[in-house]
């Protein structure tokens, strides 16, 4: 017989939830959470020029300590199904592998959570403080109408966690390995240079964007931004890509195109780090004698938290269940953990996320298992200690 969590997590890879469809997997938790008593609201919202987004936000109990865990069920693509070992909406066990999209990003997470607070509330029938649960369908996709807004609708209403776990895939290889107790922000850059169109033959009567634009990401590309500090690696800049329309041969065109993405630690703020491009921009341009125009589009400051308290509890469940301590980590992309910590402490942990995004994305059983246990493990160490 399969264990709780591990049916869960089949029952939502069968919602083919690509973002940012809900593919029903928030009613099927919505009627889940229901049944062991959480009062469950869905949190439609909607953008000019981004997709409509539906979320779930469940509470249990409306006093004392909240909690909360937090996830999001939407899923990228899963490329061509035909390169798949199994049908990536099945949910389809192979020695002990639970293969689908979403298996480890991050269905798998969302069921060891909802099963460890359903099993912590059964062994605490007079619980007094309150477990929320904050499940988007936006964490894939623009990240705008998803947890970004639930958690201001939050703040407005003052209903603010003392603390957040989010169930990302925060492990690189093994189960115990790693916390995620920060991440580094992210800024796009989009970068048109403006020259004046030509023809090849007579390159003195114009003046080539490309040459420029390349020039000008040699100069960024090898700009050492920072040396990190203790708890970040370097800000690092890596172009995402460089776009030219012209299918002429003997056309200098008029304007290239690049963007490119830096990764920043906390050396640098958002705004920090735009005035400085801003500089390099305006300099290279007049030294130049072209035209550079920037667009910025910051998706989240750098963050880092300090409750020894969260932390440590977890890190205890983590060894009473895996006898490891999990490294401290801000590594990796961003998550939707850049917004919740600016209503209350949030780190992160879940399952082991080699595979996520990948064909064949794939979760062992027994890690959700034990994912679920220690969940729980710091559920009851949490409010009890």
């Amino acid at each position: 017989m399969l264990h709780p969590s591990v049916s869960l997590t089949q029952d939502l890879i069968r919602c083919e939830s690509v973002t940012p469809h809900e593919g029903w997997a928030l009613r099927l938790l919505e009627k889940r959470l229901k049944k062991t008593g959480f009062t469950c609201e869905r949190m439609p919202f909607s953008d000019t020029d981004t997709p409509d987004v539906d979320n779930l936000y469940a509470r249990f109990g409306k006093s004392g300590r909240l909690l909360c865990f937090a996830g999001h069920t939407d899923v990228v693509p899963p490329g061509d199904k035909n390169r798949w070992q199994a049908d990536p909406f099945a949910g389809e066990i192979r020695d002990g592998m639970l293969f689908g999209r979403g298996a480890a990003d991050m269905k798998g997470g969302i069921a060891a959570f909802i099963v460890a607070a359903e099993n912590f509330l059964r062994d605490n029938p007079n619980f007094q403080d309150s477990i929320g649960l904050i499940i988007t369908g936006d964490e894939e996709g623009p990240s705008i109408n998803g947890t970004k807004k639930m958690v201001a609708e939050m703040k407005t209403r003052g209903e603010i966690p003392v603390a957040c776990l989010v169930g990302e895939p925060t492990n690189p290889e093994y189960s115990g390995e790693m916390i995620k107790v920060g991440r580094r922000g992210s800024l796009n850059v989009e970068v048109t240079v403006v020259g004046k169109q030509g023809h090849v033959a007579y390159p003195h009567r114009a003046n080539n964007p490309v040459h420029h634009l390349v020039m000008l990401l040699h100069h960024l590309t090898g700009l050492k931004l920072d040396e990190g500090n203790e708890f970040f690696q370097p800000s690092c800049l890596q172009v995402t890509t460089i776009d030219i329309d012209n299918p002429t041969t003997n056309l200098i065109p008029e304007t290239a195109f690049a963007r490119f993405n830096i990764r920043f630690s906390s050396e640098f703020t958002g705004a920090g780090l735009i005035a400085f491009l801003e500089k390099i921009f305006k300099d290279f341009a007049t030294e130049n004698g072209c035209v550079v125009n920037p667009r910025f589009i910051l998706s989240g400051e750098s963050f880092l938290t300090r409750d020894d308290r969260l932390i440590t509890t977890l890190n205890d469940a983590i060894e009473t269940h895996t006898g490891r301590r999990a490294e401290l980590s801000s590594t990796g992309g961003t998550s939707d953990a850049r917004f919740i910590k600016d209503i209350c402490p949030v780190v992160e942990y879940g399952l082991i996320g080699a595979t996520m995004h990948q064909i064949d994305e794939r979760v062992a059983t027994a890690d959700i298992v034990t994912l679920t246990q220690i969940y729980q493990e710091f559920l009851h160490n949490f409010f009890n200690h």
